[in-house]
């Protein structure tokens, strides 16, 4: 029951920056964590970042130092900054929950770095 939609993807140039929304919707009580995943051509879906209720966060290898994940309760929506975009970040970029009752994905937005 809890309702997740991506904004933010586009098209930009390496070493650029973008930053990614997710906004939540419906049983937001039932919300443990949240996690942005991606999935590029020819490539299995991997965990980008994720934050926990407390407000933890851990992060890809491949991302850290360039990419943060942050939370505004206030607003129920996720963030990802992501800056000095490489070609090999592109992908389909999707915002999960984990909630008591299983994961809540995301319609997923486009994330395109030109080489």
């Amino acid at each position: 029951q809890v309702q997740l939609v991506e904004s933010g993807g586009g098209l930009v140039q390496p070493g650029g920056s973008l930053r990614l929304s997710c906004a939540a919707s419906g049983s937001i009580f039932s919300i443990n964590g949240m996690g942005w995943y991606r999935q590029a051509p020819g490539k299995e879906r991997e965990l980008v970042a994720g934050i926990s209720s407390g407000g933890s966060t851990n992060y890809a290898d491949s991302v850290k130092g360039r990419f943060t994940i942050s939370r505004d309760n206030a607003k129920n929506t996720v963030y990802l900054q992501m800056n000095s975009l490489k070609p090999e970040d592109t992908g389909v970029y999707y915002c999960n929950a984990a909630t008591y009752s299983g994961p809540s994905w995301g319609q997923g937005t486009q994330v395109t770095v030109s080489s």
